[in-house]
């Protein structure tokens, strides 16, 4: 009998969701916006991946890994990290270099004989990343979708600042200001990602061949020529580039034991409260996820006096 394996990642911008074959093939999948509530989000997606496969294994990653992954009973939660160092492997085995650009938060992850053997991630700075980007395609207006094509037809693109969002933003509304040609400004603006990137995430690491470029912003060719310009080597950016994470958490799920998982969650009431815990000192905030009304799982205690389930 063939066995299918289910991967969600979740973030604050996007939800990734991917099924996938014994052989890792994506069967189905799923983009969409968590627009600020996840578990709505996950049962849009799960509702979207509904199909008639028995789900032997379901895995999770991404910022509301927790949440998702008590919501769905999943047997395996995994940072971001591993999931997507996974995932890439299983697409380009000899990757030695792994970028990613999201909606909020970028990473780097160093690969050595398919083992992660650095990282580093950036979650202060929105200079560098996917919405920083629309943000800017707005202040022009230009869909972001079409970034990249109009920064390809840029002959010589305008210096941007991009040591923060302020200082990029006051310095785009300068440029526009003074006359430079729309398409110049917006290939200043996907260089202007690339150097953030790499003064700050990429600081200090060894960028080696083959680099995977992932994640939304991988999508934006404006973006990959600029990293192409910098770094002089190729980048590959694969189709699936987006649900990489997804899949990873998928593929880990295999080496688990089977769970049981239903599709039909719409009609089943979740929520998240928040607690603070008076047992002792700490005061831990634990948050807890209620199905129907009943705790199914908690997090946040620093010891074992706060709430178990």
């Amino acid at each position: 009998m063939n066995k299918y394996y289910m991967g969600i990642d979740i973030g604050s911008i996007s939800t990734k969701g991917v099924i996938i074959d014994q052989n890792n093939n994506i069967i189905k999948s799923d983009y969409l916006l968590t627009e600020g509530d996840p578990i709505k989000a996950v049962k849009k997606l799960i509702n979207n991946l509904k199909c008639d496969f028995k789900i032997s294994g379901v895995g999770t990653t991404g910022s509301a890994r927790e949440l998702i992954g008590a919501m769905v009973n999943a047997t395996v939660v995994k940072n971001e990290i591993t999931a997507h160092a996974i995932g890439t492997l299983s697409i380009k085995p000899d990757v030695k270099t792994v970028l990613e650009i999201g909606g909020q938060d970028s990473k780097i992850i160093l690969i050595e004989n398919g083992i992660v053997i650095d990282y580093a991630m950036n979650t202060l700075c929105a200079a560098g990343t996917g919405s920083f980007l629309s943000s800017q395609a707005s202040r022009l207006n230009v869909s972001v979708n079409d970034f990249g094509l109009i920064a390809l037809k840029s002959k010589k693109p305008t210096k941007v600042a991009a040591r923060c969002t302020v200082f990029a933003e006051s310095d785009l509304v300068h440029k526009m200001q003074m006359g430079y040609q729309k398409e110049d400004i917006i290939a200043g603006l996907c260089h202007a990602v690339v150097i953030n990137y790499l003064n700050n995430v990429g600081k200090g690491k060894k960028i080696k061949p083959p680099i995977v470029f992932q994640g939304g912003v991988s999508k934006n060719i404006g973006v990959v020529k600029a990293f192409e310009k910098e770094l002089n080597e190729n980048i590959y950016v694969d189709k699936n580039g987006h649900l990489t994470g997804a899949l990873g958490v998928a593929i880990l799920t295999k080496k688990q034991k089977e769970v049981s998982f239903d599709f039909n969650i719409n009609d089943i009431s979740f929520e998240t409260k928040g607690i603070e815990c008076i047992k002792c000192s700490n005061n831990c905030e634990i948050i807890t996820i209620l199905k129907e009304g009943k705790i199914i799982d908690s997090w946040g205690n620093k010891c074992d006096k706060g709430i178990k389930v």
